[in-house]
C-alpha cells in the first residue's frame, strides 16, 4: 500500500477577538494559505487543520457575536477556496469551520476535500462539552452525520473532533467503518488536557489499528483566561509511538509518512478485527 505523507497545521490566532468574525477569518485564512502552500511544495497528501480554523475559540464566551462566523458547507467561501489549493497541490484537505445548516442551527464541522477538489462530505462533532470555559451548547449543535469514512486518493479517512476523542465509542466506529487513519483537530488547553493529550490518542491508534493525525492551536486568546493552547500537534502509528511531534508555541507545519503496510501488518498480527464483537455492544443500550 506504501506511504502516505501527512502534515497538520497548528496556529494562534491573528488578529484579536475585538474584531469581526470575517475580518478574523480573513486574516486566519491568510495566515493558512502559505503553509498549505509549502505543504504541497513538500509532498503532504493529507493535510489537516485545527479545529474551527478561521476563528478563536469563542466558547469561553456565550456572545451570539460569533455566530457571524458561521459558512455554508461546501458554498461556503472557505470551503470553495481549499477546494482550489487541493485541486493545485493533488492534496486532501480537511477543513473545520463552523458550519451553518440553517439560520439558528449551527454545527461544528469538518469538511473533507478529495485531492482533485472534490468535495466529499463532512463530519459533525457528535461530543459537546458544556463546563465552564467550554460552553459549547450555546454556539453548536450536536452532530447528526454519525461516523463517516471517506475513501480519498490516498486512504480511508475519518474525522474525530476535539472532545470526541475522550469517547472512545467513536473511534471504533470510525475503525469498524474501514478508517485507516483518522484526523482530531482540536483546540484544548494545558492542565488534565495536556496530559491526557498524549495518552487517549496513541491508545485509541493501537486498540483500533490505525494512524492518528492530532492538532491542537496555540497561544492565548484574550479576554478569555482558559489557560495556554499549547499546540503539540503529532502523528501516532498503530502501534502507539509518536513517529512526529510540533512545538508547544509556535505556527507550525508538521509533516510525517505514514506506512500504510503497517495497518494491514498490525491488523493482522493483532487480528483485533477478527475478534470484535460488535453484536455484543447492543446490550449496552439496555443499561
Amino acid at each position: 500500500m506504501g506511504i502516505v505523507k501527512g502534515g497538520l497545521i497548528q496556529m494562534a490566532l491573528k488578529g484579536d477577538t475585538t474584531m469581526a468574525p470575517e475580518e478574523i477569518r480573513e486574516r486566519m485564512v491568510a495566515a493558512h494559505v502559505p503553509l498549505i502552500e509549502d505543504a504541497g511544495r513538500r509532498g503532504v497528501q493529507v493535510l489537516c487543520l485545527q479545529e474551527v480554523f478561521t476563528q478563536p475559540y469563542f466558547c469561553p464566551s456565550q456572545d451570539a457575536k460569533w455566530y457571524g462566523a458561521v459558512e455554508r458547507i461546501p458554498e461556503g467561501p472557505t470551503t470553495r477556496l481549499m477546494q482550489e489549493l487541493a485541486r493545485k497541490h493533488s492534496m486532501v484537505i480537511v477543513v473545520p469551520v463552523y458550519e451553518e445548516d440553517m439560520t439558528g442551527v449551527y454545527y461544528n464541522t469538518a469538511a473533507v476535500i478529495d485531492a482533485d477538489g472534490k468535495y466529499l462530505g463532512k463530519y459533525r462533532k457528535n461530543h459537546i462539552p458544556q463546563v465552564a470555559g467550554f460552553y459549547e451548547k450555546f454556539f453548536f449543535k450536536p452532530g447528526n452525520l454519525g461516523y463517516p469514512v471517506f475513501q480519498t486518493a490516498y486512504c480511508k479517512l475519518g474525522v474525530y473532533i476535539c472532545y470526541d476523542r475522550h469517547f472512545p465509542e467513536g473511534w471504533r466506529a470510525l475503525a469498524l467503518n474501514g478508517a485507516e487513519y483518522i484526523v482530531n483537530p482540536s483546540a484544548t488547553v494545558a492542565g488534565l488536557s495536556q496530559y491526557l493529550w498524549e495518552l487517549e490518542q496513541p491508545a485509541a491508534a493501537v486498540a483500533n489499528g490505525c494512524y492518528i493525525g492530532a492538532v491542537n492551536r496555540v497561544g492565548t486568546e484574550q479576554p478569555w483566561s482558559i489557560g495556554r493552547f499549547y499546540g503539540s500537534a503529532y502523528f501516532v502509528n498503530p502501534r502507539g509511538k509518536i513517529i512526529a511531534k510540533a512545538s508547544e508555541d509556535k505556527d507550525e507545519l508538521l509533516v510525517a509518512d505514514m506506512d500504510w503496510d503497517m495497518v494491514r501488518e498490525v491488523r493482522n498480527l493483532w487480528q483485533f478485527y477478527r475478534d470484535r464483537r460488535p453484536e455484543t455492544y447492543a446490550n449496552l443500550a439496555q443499561i
